[in-house]
Parts: C-alpha cells; structure tokens; sequence
C-alpha cells in the first residue's frame, strides 16, 4: 500500500542482505519546481490556515476523497500497518478526517473525544477499530518553571458513539505548554474543527500520516529548559554491541518517511468501541484487541531498544496512572540531544514532504518544525546525502546486530519471523520509496 515513487528501482533483499557498504548511491532526479526554491522562512507565511485549508466536509464528495491526486502525503512506515488488503474490492477506506475538540491543548480539551469520521463517504467508513484505519493522538506537556514532562494520550472514537471508558482527565500546573502529535494507520488523515494552532501539511497538500498541533511552541519551551538546566535529557547510552544506542535521527533507524506516527496504544471491544490503555481498563473491559500505531517510534521503543539492550527516554503518562512510558516527543528530544553522525534529518525525497510528486522546501520546514528539527539546509540536506547515508549505516548496522535481532520478536509476524528479518525487508522498501537507486560499477 505504500504509494510508489516514479521510475522506481526496485532493491532486492540480497542486495540488502549482503549488508556490505554500497559505493555510492543516487536518487532519481527530481524535478524541482517552485517550491523548491522557497527559502526556509516561508514555511511559517505559507503555514497559516493550512489546516483549514486541507479539511473537507465528511458529508460531502468533493471527488478527490480528500486525497492528492499525485500521493504525496502517502507515505507510509513499513512496520506492519494492520491487514494486508491493498487490490481488494472490499478494501477499507484509506482516507479518513478526525475531528479535533474545542480547546485541544487545555486539560479538558485533551479529555474530549476525538471523532474519527470518513473524508469522502464514497469511499466507505471509517472505524477506529479497524487496523487499517486507526488514528492515534498524542501529547507531550511540560512545566517551563521546573522543566518537568508529562505525557498523555488523548482518546479517538467513532463518530456518534461514546468511548467504552470515559478518558482519565489529566492534571497538569497552569501555564504548562502542550504539544499534540497525531499518527494514522492510512493514507491520508485530515484535521477538522477546533485546528487553530494545528498544522496537518500545505494547502491542498496534506502529509498524509502525520499531524501536530502546538509542537513547535512546546519544543521551544522544552530546549528553553534544557538550556537553563531545568530539564535534562538522558543520554541514550551505549547498546550491547558496544555502539551508541541508537535514536530516531539515526540511519539505521529511519525508513522513507522518518519522525511519524505514535507509541500510543487504545483498547477495542467487540462492539468497535475504544478506551485508552491503562490497568485499570484493561481489568474492568471485555477488550478485544489492542490497537497500535505502526511508527518509527514504536518500533525503536518497543523492539530495537530491548533488542539491543537500550532504554527509551520517559515521562509520566497521566493518561496511565502516571506510569513511565516513551513519546515521539521524548524520542525526539533524546535525538537531539545524542550527537552522533551522521544525522538523519527529515529529507526532500521523504514521500509526505513532497507536493505534486516535487520536493516542497516549505512542506519539509512544515514537517520538521513539528519534530524539533532545524529549516532544511539545501547544500547539506539532500536527497543523493540520505540516500548515500542510509545506504551505508543501515546495512552494516543491521550486520553488526544480527545475531542480537535474529532472537529478537518481529513487529509484524506476517512480515517476517524475527526482527532482523523485518528490519532488512524495511531496509530493502524505504531505499525503493525514496527512489534510491545504486549505481552500477562500470566493468
């Protein structure tokens, strides 16, 4: 299901496999358009009611069904995303509208339901309990006066129904700074209603996956309090086979589209009605299933940290009785914090960054303003430097590792039996969707 780039190469998982350094590697060109030329600081100018500027009206059929004609926005992670039913006539409805409630960053706001709703009803429903279709919302909080972080994981529900636990209400000190951060098992998920402060892609040219609401202020708040020594970052630490554990900035992490999606988890009953997961739902819901969001996030937390002996940077989640639990936020402010080299920044060719099918500098600025990451540079933050990058420390990363991720669970068992079999078919997939092609030695 993963939308497919133009002139693809496709890369063979013996190529993968021989996990030897590749010479060199290139991308196919890209056609540049106008938007590539934009300097970094229109992204804010152009930012400005794009969120209104995506919705549609889930009553109505506006043709597009809420998706670009030219996928862009489409990306998608690689790590399992629910059920295989791309080609199917009965496939579910790939593009879905979530409906965001009054005052989302306030305490009450965070508590309130959102609404999961289809773009365009031509394409079918959209329900919160099917895999295919889930869409998760999460938040980071913290406290500028002491630097202290929360997180907390706002619920979403049917449109209609109520959810099968009312959400905890989180408590939190007046004047703490909110950032919200959405994740979509789909296509293409839009934002609708209360999206002021909200940042879903371009006019006209969503993401697709990925979605914040107030991140940037509370990245800005969070490096305010590192810098004044009020919030300290733990270092990622040394994994077991003797290298830095790694971030979600390091190559032999990313895949195409790097920084998405969630480690927020909700509970579903038989019924298609949800609650968020914590004991005291678990113990008191017939629960059915347990819905994830496949993400970068989730899978360095949940896999490749206890593969390799190393631990997620955590915060107390209000939703959860305040039990510790990681966040793309925390992932990202750990990342930045872990300096190694090189850095795996969010790039031109990354599939929901583009518009058109074209790299969008303003639609990457978009983006990375929402993960804590700095304006693209264009002499450094390539296509042909990632694409070189991640060709050469995946690899020899996943080598190195092998014997640790051979024991280690898959995150998706129809995928593949064990981590390192996943690991080296997401390779093999995120270097096809970035169109990353090697260059054949002449002789």
């Amino acid at each position: 299901m993963t939308p497919r780039t133009p002139r693809m190469v496709r890369w063979s998982l013996s190529a993968v496999a021989a996990v030897l350094p590749i010479a060199m590697i290139a991308p196919w060109p890209a056609q540049a358009g106008p938007e590539a030329a934009a300097s970094a600081k229109d992204a804010p100018a152009r930012a400005a009611g794009h969120a209104r500027a995506a919705e549609q009206d889930p009553n109505q059929d506006p043709g597009g069904g809420g998706r670009n004609n030219n996928n862009e926005g489409g990306g998608r992670n690689n790590e399992g995303h629910g059920k295989r039913n791309a080609g199917k006539a009965n496939a579910p409805n790939p593009n879905c509208t979530l409906i965001v409630p009054p005052a989302p960053l306030t305490a009450k706001g965070l508590a309130t339901p959102y609404e999961l709703v289809s773009t365009n009803r031509r394409g079918g429903p959209c329900h919160e309990a099917n895999d295919n279709q889930s869409a998760f919302v999460e938040a980071a909080i913290i406290d500028p006066p002491t630097g202290k972080l929360a997180i907390y994981r706002p619920l979403v529900v049917d449109r209609g129904t109520q959810p099968a636990a009312a959400p905890v209400v989180p408590r939190f000190p007046a004047g703490s700074v909110v950032g919200l951060w959405f994740g979509f098992q789909g296509t293409t998920l839009t934002l609708k209603g209360a999206t002021d402060g909200c940042v879903n892609g371009l006019p006209g040219s969503p993401f697709g996956q990925f979605a914040y609401c107030g991140a940037p202020d509370f990245f800005r708040a969070a490096n305010a309090a590192i810098g004044a020594g009020k919030l300290k970052v733990p270092p990622a630490g040394m994994a077991r086979d003797g290298r830095p554990c790694p971030t979600t900035r390091d190559f032999a992490v990313v895949d195409q589209d790097q920084s998405d999606n969630l480690t927020t988890r909700y509970l579903a009953l038989a019924n298609g009605r949800t609650a968020q997961d914590n004991a005291a739902n678990v113990g008191a819901l017939p629960v059915r299933t347990v819905l994830k969001n496949a993400s970068d996030n989730g899978l360095l937390t949940g896999f490749i940290n206890p593969a390799l002996g190393c631990t997620p940077f955590t915060a107390p989640d209000l939703a959860a009785g305040a039990t510790s639990a990681p966040s793309l936020a925390l992932n990202e402010l750990q990342a930045a914090a872990t300096k190694t080299t090189p850095v795996a920044l969010v790039p031109p060719n990354d599939p929901m960054t583009k518009v058109n099918g074209r790299p969008s500098v303003a639609k990457v600025n978009l983006y990375r303003a929402g993960v804590n990451q700095p304006p693209l540079n264009p002499a450094v933050d390539t296509a042909r430097n990632y694409c070189g990058n991640l060709a050469t420390v995946a690899p020899a990363r996943l080598r190195l590792d092998r014997a640790l991720t051979m024991d280690a669970p898959s995150p998706d068992a129809a995928a593949a039996k064990n981590l390192f079999g996943f690991l080296q078919q997401r390779l093999k997939a995120s270097l096809t969707d970035l169109a990353c092609t090697p260059v054949r030695r002449r002789g």
